[in-house]
């Protein structure tokens, strides 16, 4: 992971985090997910009813960050969907868990499925940024049945040869404060954390409880339709071409001249989704 690719998208997360919530975000709603309090959103379409997307955000992000700010909520109910972002636990308005255990992968996706029986959905395409994309392809993998199709924002290849953020963030985040963290990458993000009032413990919990890969074997027996979309300057998430070839039927999308951090919002990232939701069976 290179700092400078974080760095360069600060100040883009900095403002979108600030941003009012849209009107189109809906009513904050919770469920219980096996024990776990959760929060989530749940907007229709602008006409009638539409087919469900089940949206999965990033680390150290929330659903109003990820999705809303960036108008991915505007965009996919303006075309005829059913938007449905939630605070992964350990984030936004969602519980906080500090025990690491409480953040495996296959954990968290399984929050993704408890949403969708909590709304009485029984298939839905799911999108995921960065971490977001790690768990829906767990859920993707483990829950076929439930996941119509896959969009992977963010997660290359590393979704097989990468674990997820270095532990210097963890160390950051739990460190007495901002002043007492040299590491450029973990004061960043320890900064970013206090910024969002996130919960640093819940945070470094998380890192270091969601560090599972998935192996070429398995990422193969994913059957679902399935997008990888990765800036061309993002040298966090991998090839999406890479990981592409291992999935069959899996396409690739390069998202160019934006990095990690920048691509998340891009307009080549929302046209090629919503022509890929309009593709897919």
């Amino acid at each position: 992971m290179h700092p400078a690719a974080l760095l360069s998208g600060e100040r883009v997360l900095r403002f979108a985090a600030v941003l009012p919530i849209s009107i189109t975000s809906g009513a904050m709603r919770y469920f219980n997910s096996d024990g776990v309090n959760i929060a989530y959103i749940d907007v229709p379409p602008h006409e009638g009813e539409g087919d469900p997307i089940l949206l999965i955000h990033g680390f150290a992000s929330s659903h109003a960050v990820n999705w809303v700010n960036t108008l991915w909520v505007k965009t996919l109910t303006r075309a005829g969907y059913r938007a449905i972002a939630f605070d992964n636990r350990g984030h936004g308005q969602s519980e906080k868990l500090y025990d690491p255990v409480a953040y495996d992968s296959y954990k968290m996706a399984e929050d993704g499925r408890r949403l969708l029986d909590h709304l009485g959905i029984e298939k839905a395409d799911v999108m995921g940024y960065s971490m977001g994309a790690r768990i829906t392809a767990f859920l993707a993998l483990k829950r076929p049945a439930r996941v119509r199709s896959a969009i992977l924002g963010g997660l290359g290849i590393k979704l097989v040869d990468g674990v997820g953020l270095p532990e210097e963030i963890a160390v950051a985040l739990e460190a007495p404060s901002l002043d007492d963290v040299t590491d450029p990458l973990g004061r960043m993000f320890r900064a970013f954390a206090e910024q969002t009032k996130s919960d640093c413990r819940a945070l470094a919990a998380c890192i270091r409880g969601s560090r599972q890969v998935l192996t070429p074997e398995q990422v193969a027996q994913i059957k679902v339709p399935m997008l990888i979309a990765v800036g061309s300057k993002d040298d966090i998430a991998g090839s999406p071409r890479e990981l592409a070839a291992l999935i069959p039927g899996a396409r690739a999308l390069d998202i160019l001249g934006r990095d990690h951090m920048l691509a998340v919002g891009d307009k080549v990232f929302k046209t090629a989704v919503l022509e890929f939701l309009n593709e897919r069976p």
